[in-house]
């Protein structure tokens, strides 16, 4: 396998202030992280958030990239991911080429066909099938190629028909890095022929899933959907991984059977999950370069809570 060099960005979702935003953006950048994400939900407290078992967020994301990119010199900015139906295809991949304009070609725009059915019936959106949702996703994505392209638009499909015009502006890059994530065949394999940046996450915490694999054995089938639909593209694909638990510590056990606990797992399971990075420094660091050997991760992206504590490993891999 070819190696990619390791990037890392951070997932912030925490602001509640224009200054708590804009110090994140700044410290971000400073940090030595490639990246600043935001995510694209919209519920604020109440019964709807807590059956979506989403956390409050109070910055929508098109402003809130704006603004991160306005307050930087070298950071990217970006949306992980935007959700097909929250947004006018046309529309976004407008909002999409702006900001890679105003940002000077600092854009990675992520894009995803929708999981959360509870804050879909909050906003007034029906929630369709994972199969239509998907087949409308692959029509978005070729909006979006056609629309920064500059050419004339004509496009008649069965959830997108845009015509008689061509799309301004035309982003800086010469198309905006796209982000597609799953954990099925076919989206991993949309995202492989499609996207720039490849995300593989949501492996489940059980020992062994539906078809008899460890967490460890899951991702590396899912990196082989995306290996196989890619072709000759896969050695220029990154391949992003977010950790929902990160924790540096010089006490990994005593960590990891405090999560199980929360998790209610056995404590051999998140020890080795592609979505745990527990342990010091030098462990973390070098069970990341054997995860970009097995599962392919050099594109790596952690919450905001991890910012500061994760910085040695930035420092010390990205670019490598």
């Amino acid at each position: 396998m070819t190696r990619r060099p390791f990037r890392f960005a951070v997932q912030g979702t925490k602001a509640t202030s224009g200054a708590q935003w804009r110090d994140l953006a700044r410290k971000v950048e400073s940090l030595g992280y490639s990246t600043l994400f935001v995510a694209d939900h919209y519920l604020g407290p109440g019964p709807a958030a807590k059956e979506a078992s989403l956390p409050p967020q109070h910055l929508a994301p098109i402003t809130a990239m704006a603004t991160a990119a306005a307050v930087t010199e070298t950071l990217r900015v970006g949306c992980r991911v935007f959700c097909i139906d929250y947004h006018v295809p046309a529309a976004l991949a407008k909002e999409a080429a702006t900001l890679d304009l105003l940002s000077d070609g600092r854009l990675e725009f992520g894009i995803g066909a929708g999981w959360s059915s509870a804050e879909y019936e909050a906003m007034g959106l029906t929630f369709d099938t994972a199969p239509r949702r998907i087949s409308k996703l692959e029509e978005v994505v070729a909006l979006l190629k056609a629309q920064w392209s500059g050419e004339p638009l004509d496009i008649k499909g069965e959830f997108v028909n845009v015509s008689g015009y061509a799309g301004l502006p035309r982003p800086v890059q010469s198309r905006a890095p796209i982000m597609i994530g799953g954990g099925k065949k076919r989206v991993l394999s949309l995202a492989a022929r499609e996207a720039d940046i490849v995300s593989i996450n949501n492996v489940p915490f059980a020992a062994v899933n539906e078809a008899g694999l460890t967490p460890a054995e899951e991702a590396v089938r899912r990196l082989g959907y995306v290996r196989d639909a890619a072709g000759d593209r896969f050695a220029g694909l990154d391949i992003e991984a977010s950790p929902y638990f990160t924790e540096i510590t010089d006490d990994k056990d005593a960590a990891i059977e405090r999560v199980a606990g929360l998790m209610r797992v056995a404590p051999e399971v998140l020890a080795d999950h592609p979505n745990v990075l527990v342990g010091t420094v030098d462990e973390i660091a070098d069970r990341l370069e054997a995860r970009r050997e097995t599962f392919g991760a050099n594109y790596i992206s952690v919450q905001q809570a991890q910012v500061e504590s994760f910085a040695p490993i930035v420092e010390r891999l990205a670019g490598r």
